[in-house]
């Protein structure tokens, strides 16, 4: 059953089957039309009708595991399917704006891997008519996203429509060829990259543009928060166990990131003290934001430093994991087109066949709003041991089935690459900068915040002003930084929540396993124990993590 899903999901989703190196639907866009949700959500049913079948008691303890996943992931699928968020096409960081995105997690090494590319932006019209119907869908049902985040979504639809061909994200794989394809090939191919884009891809934009400014604009709400919404308040408490796989409320989940935010500005004090400032708490914050000295001058330096970085990073991983991923990463910068109004950085998964590497995208647009004392933290989460490394790990784990190498539970997900910026600390590398150390606790601020505001615009009723002058004023990121994060919040609501909740998971596990162990505690057996399990909810983890304690703990201590 778990191969037969398997199979059937990567049918349905060409796009993520592409990315996994499954080239079998590589020339075609996934179905996204109201029909096609609906018979996916009853197919989807159907699987949990099966699976009820069979006896959980029967099996053996490794498939006990994979049932327990493969149901609690199917049965927040169905959930999820009711509370319409698939309606929300224009986010301002996941939107149909973003589409061109795709190429970066594509091999193009073949005239038919290029074939296959123009096959898809030939069909990106229909494509985009099913987004526009989905769009269409929430203004009947009030699914609708602020018109603050579609207002900042206009400008990039409208240079997607009106730039020039082949400075389109869409063109980029044929700016440059293999040597192993011809140079007719290649001027074929190019030609009609060209002409795609400006006939296919560009129109559809267009199209886009008249129908958000004609008539979906004027339906959306004027104040942010799913509670504005059709789904209200019902659907953002899904949202939140959604995405910390928990049963914590939105109230409990703000209380939690109030006390986050005390406790870490107590940490942020000793650090000011400790490099003699001698101002405010605030005051320190805009001085990290404003003097040169934090800031690199050009784009190229800033990605200069981010590779720097990693290659500092790699060396000392061995202090913390025992096993290594065989994949390669690599850093390379965001896409210009998205990058004003995207985060700092963002990672994607290599291939699972080996065919592309994993990649840590880095935001060069506007380095002087890119703190160098931010930049370590942020490597330690994107890249390694963060995402790239985690990401890597599970999908080289073979002997699990498909969908747990591929799962994608956020609070594991993010929780983990947040742990890993405090490995930092046991890598030996926030030792002799103080400021490297301040960034970590701003980025742990930051996940702190993030409890606090989403819980805030969608629940309590909180304005957007409030929630950026709140960050603002707890963290030292960049006000272009933390209003394009709000705007992230506003746009996705409750993934946000995911990190810190999955955090603070594992800090509790990790706790927990050193008192018990004492000196049989290993932090790379440890690390490992999380890591091997790939991506799952977090009370089974804690069970995974629970066995592994009582096994070691029966084990002779150490001399």
């Amino acid at each position: 059953m778990f191969e037969r899903t398997w199979q059937w999901e990567l049918s349905q989703r060409p796009t993520m089957a592409s990315t996994l190196g499954d080239l079998r639907w590589n020339d075609r866009w996934d179905d996204v039309s109201l029909e096609g949700h609906d018979r996916r959500q009853a197919y989807r049913q159907a699987v949990l009708v099966e699976l009820g079948t069979i006896p959980r008691s029967a099996l053996s303890a490794a498939d006990q595991v994979h049932y327990d996943v493969f149901g609690y992931q199917y049965t927040t699928t169905v959930e999820a399917h009711r509370h319409r968020f698939h309606l929300i096409r224009t986010a301002t960081y996941d939107g149909i704006q973003n589409t061109e995105q795709l190429v970066d997690n594509l091999r193009f090494s073949t005239v038919k891997d290029y074939e296959d590319w123009l096959a898809r932006l030939e069909r990106f019209p229909a494509y985009l008519d099913q987004n526009i119907a989905l769009l269409r869908e929430g203004v009947r049902t009030r699914t609708l996203l602020p018109k603050v985040i579609v207002s900042k979504v206009l400008p990039q639809i409208a240079a997607l429509a009106t730039q020039t061909p082949t400075d389109s994200g869409f063109y980029k794989p044929f700016v440059q060829f293999p040597d192993s394809i011809a140079s007719a090939d290649r001027t074929r191919l190019a030609v009609a990259g060209a002409d795609a884009v400006r006939t296919k891809i560009q129109p559809a934009f267009a199209k886009l543009k008249a129908f958000l400014e004609s008539e979906y604009l004027a339906a959306c709400p004027d104040r942010v928060g799913w509670s504005q919404t059709g789904g209200g308040r019902a659907s953002y408490a899904f949202f939140a166990r959604q995405f910390t796989t928990t049963t914590l409320t939105p109230e409990q989940i703000h209380d939690l990131g109030l006390k986050e935010v005390a406790r870490i500005r107590t940490e942020m004090e000793a650090i000011k003290h400790q490099v003699g400032f001698s101002g405010s708490l605030p005051e320190f914050f805009t001085h990290l934001r404003t003097d040169a000295q934090f800031f690199y001058k050009t784009g190229a330096e800033l990605l200069a430093g981010y590779r720097a970085l990693a290659k500092r990073i790699d060396p000392e991983l061995v202090k913390v994991i025992r096993t290594l991923p065989r994949l390669p990463y690599g850093v390379i910068p965001i896409p210009d087109a998205v990058a004003p109004n995207t985060t700092t950085a963002y990672a994607n998964f290599g291939a699972a066949d080996g065919s592309r590497p994993a990649y840590y995208f880095v935001n060069l647009y506007r380095p002087e709003t890119r703190p160098t004392w931010e930049m370590l933290a942020l490597t330690l989460h994107e890249a390694m041991p963060g995402h790239c490394l985690q990401g890597s790990l599970a999908q080289e784990l073979g002997e699990m089935p498909a969908f747990r190498r591929h799962a994608g539970f956020t609070a594991y997900v993010e929780g983990w690459a947040l742990y890993a910026e405090s490995l930092g600390e046991e890598m030996g590398l926030y030792r002799d900068d103080p400021y490297a150390r301040f960034g970590q606790l701003t980025y742990q601020m930051w996940r702190a915040v993030r409890l606090v505001v989403d819980t805030g615009m969608h629940v309590f009723d909180w304005e957007r002003e409030r929630a950026i002058r709140y960050f603002m004023d707890n963290a030292a990121k960049t006000e272009l930084d933390v209003t394009n994060e709000i705007d992230r919040y506003i746009s996705w609501p409750g993934q946000a929540l995911a990190y810190k909740v999955g955090e603070l998971k594992i800090w509790e596990l990790r706790r927990r396993a050193e008192a018990t162990l004492g000196n049989r505690f290993d932090l790379r057996d440890f690390n490992d124990v999380l890591l091997q399990s790939g991506a799952v909810p977090l009370d089974i983890l804690d069970a995974l993590v629970n066995e592994w304690i009582a096994t070691r703990d029966r084990q002779p201590s150490r001399p």
